[in-house]
């Protein structure tokens, strides 16, 4: 079993909740009063003491150790500078054991990437009592309370351009926002249970010929559908769902994968997002594309899914890998000049690292020459 995928489903049926009856309800939701703000230093910025009804705001739970922190904080502060007259904006440390001064020489080398008030949290409050009460404790993660006080809604600050001037102009529906977030939970959590359920259908990859038993994963797939159309597409379901049509139908694989990229299912509440279908689809020809007899628009496909990831996470560190995966998959379909392209931008990717080494670096460049030679 694929380790990330394993990561994924654990991960899932730790954090998700949903508004069936089985599963736990969030203390804190879209929709519900603002807990208050509780720091307990200011390290840049105008200080904000409480927050106060008739304004909007927007608070980014953040730690230095966090990769995807750091990333993000760019456009934050693009988006501080976009609203500073409509919204305000603070920075909030959770969840990190560092001195309060190499806090302050942190933010301050952060310059104007990190254009906004920032401040530590007191004792562990905005940890619990925002992030942690969601049920969704990976940061970052951003909050924006109304004018009324209320969460209007939470998430991942890259989504903020679509809903942020909803918010602002009035126009944002905090009801369906909620009714979505929890109908999102629940397939979130749906797909996840299916997800372990057809782990059984799974074929064994220490055990050579085994194909485990995909004709009876379809069938399982289609009464999990039958009770949940909306979980036709999601991304444990179609994992399964491809896997199994590779075995059995390749063609049909195809037809579905198609559509399966193209098609949303819910939102996710974590970042870096746990891989939508396009992961799904590089799972599977990542475990299987090389033991299957496969027709050539299938490995086209895995190459869109691999692009399909890298436009959805451009900031990834690990896009040199990606891009190399995307080369086997065009190699294997025979296009040779998108190998090599994409291979030459695995190479520039790889030398953008911080720590790229002359063997990691003398492997990419050895694999390019091998698509150049052939």
């Amino acid at each position: 079993m694929h380790r990330k995928f394993q990561l994924l489903i654990l991960l899932c049926l730790a954090v998700n909740s949903s508004i069936a009856q089985d599963v736990e309800i969030p203390a804190l939701n879209i929709g519900d009063v603002a807990p208050p703000l509780r720091v307990r230093e200011w390290l840049k910025g105008t200080p904000v003491k409480k927050l106060e009804k008739g304004k909007i705001y927007v608070i980014e739970l953040w730690a230095t150790w966090c990769k995807a922190c750091i990333r993000g904080m760019p456009h934050v502060s693009a988006l501080t500078r976009e609203y500073r007259d409509k919204v305000t904006f603070i920075g909030i440390n959770i969840s990190d054991n560092k001195p309060i001064g190499e806090l302050r020489t942190f933010v301050n080398n952060m310059g104007d990437k990190m254009d906004f008030p920032v401040a530590v949290e007191d004792s562990n409050f905005m940890a619990t009592e925002w992030n942690d009460a969601t049920l969704v404790k990976g940061i970052p993660k951003c909050f924006v309370v109304n004018e009324e006080g209320r969460i209007a809604w939470y998430g991942l600050s890259s989504l903020l351009d679509n809903i942020l001037p909803k918010i602002v102009n009035n126009t944002w529906d905090v009801q369906a926002a909620l009714a979505k977030r929890n109908f999102d939970r629940r397939v979130q959590y749906l797909d996840s249970e299916a997800g372990y359920d057809l782990l059984a259908y799974q074929s064994n990859r220490l055990k050579p010929g085994d194909r485990g038993k995909p004709e009876a994963a379809l069938i399982a797939i289609e009464e999990i559908v039958k009770k949940e159309p909306a979980l036709k597409y999601t991304p444990s379901v179609a994992y399964h769902t491809f896997l199994s049509l590779l075995k059995t139908d390749p063609r049909k694989a195809y037809e579905y994968g198609k559509i399966a990229m193209v098609t949303p299912t819910y939102e996710y509440f974590a970042d870096p997002p746990f891989e939508q279908v396009g992961g799904a689809i590089e799972w599977a020809m990542e475990w299987y594309g090389d033991t299957l007899k496969l027709p050539v628009e299938i490995y086209r496909l895995g190459a869109e899914a691999y692009q399909l990831e890298i436009d959805g996470f451009p900031a990834s560190e690990i896009l040199h890998k990606k891009y190399q995966k995307m080369a086997t998959m065009y190699w294997r379909a025979g296009d040779k000049s998108d190998a090599i392209k994409a291979q030459e931008r695995a190479i520039d990717f790889l030398k953008k690292t911080k720590k790229v080494s002359r063997e990691d670096l003398a492997a990419f460049e050895c694999r390019l020459q091998q698509y150049k030679g052939m």
